[in-house]
């Protein structure tokens, strides 16, 4: 099953940024975007998941093409089907961790996976304050939070920015079994070659063009 397709897609700011760029994610795949500052991957990114419209071109998630939808479909289509996962983690800092996760458990219709925490390495400070724990436990926090989601597709902007190598590579075994267990998609932005590696897809954003490795 095809969860996202991009055709034709163009952007520019006060500059051409990309042109023409075309991409497939099945269910159960996942997607690197790699290349250097400023090539426009995170820009790709936002119109992916439905947050920019593109100068032209068509974005189509689970076979529904995003920026024909209304507003009212389009937040939906966030609240229940997309995980947004940012290098800031965009916490709410007067709560606990858990209360951040209740939060988006409640809105989702789901319940908080306690294995999820352990794997993650959270559960001994998820009631903590968010402003009492480290940049790589709100990390790990936020992945928690869109994981708890159960989301049909997932989107991280340097998702393992903020921890050491290792634990990247443990987030990323996370990502991969939830990927398969929930028949779900990944599309990562991301500098670390060696992760970009595990991702089914390479894609690298050059000079203005997407090409797949």
């Amino acid at each position: 099953m095809t969860l996202l397709k991009a055709t034709s897609l163009s952007h520019h700011f006060d500059y051409p940024l990309f042109e023409d760029v075309n991409l497939t994610l099945n269910a159960g795949e996942s997607m690197a975007i790699v290349g250097v500052s400023g090539s426009g991957k995170s820009t790709l990114l936002h119109i992916l998941s439905s947050l920019l419209r593109p100068n032209s071109g068509k974005v189509e998630l689970f076979g529904n093409d995003i920026y024909s939808m209304s507003d009212s479909a389009s937040v939906q289509l966030r609240r229940d089907d997309l995980g947004l996962i940012y290098q800031s983690h965009y916490l709410f800092k007067g709560f606990s961790a858990y209360e951040n996760l209740e939060v988006a458990a409640i809105l989702a219709r789901q319940t908080i996976d306690d294995h999820l925490l352990k794997r993650l390495g959270i559960d001994k400070v998820i009631h903590q304050k968010v402003t009492e724990l480290s940049g790589g436990q709100q990390q790990r926090v936020s992945i928690a939070r869109v994981l708890s989601k159960k989301p049909r597709l997932i989107f991280a902007d340097e998702p393992t920015g903020n921890l050491d190598h290792a634990t990247a590579f443990e987030v990323m075994d996370i990502f991969e079994n939830y990927l398969q267990e929930h028949r779900a998609g990944m599309v990562l932005v991301t500098h670390d070659e060696s992760l970009a590696a595990r991702c089914n897809h390479i894609y690298r954003m050059q000079n203005g063009s997407l090409k797949e490795n």
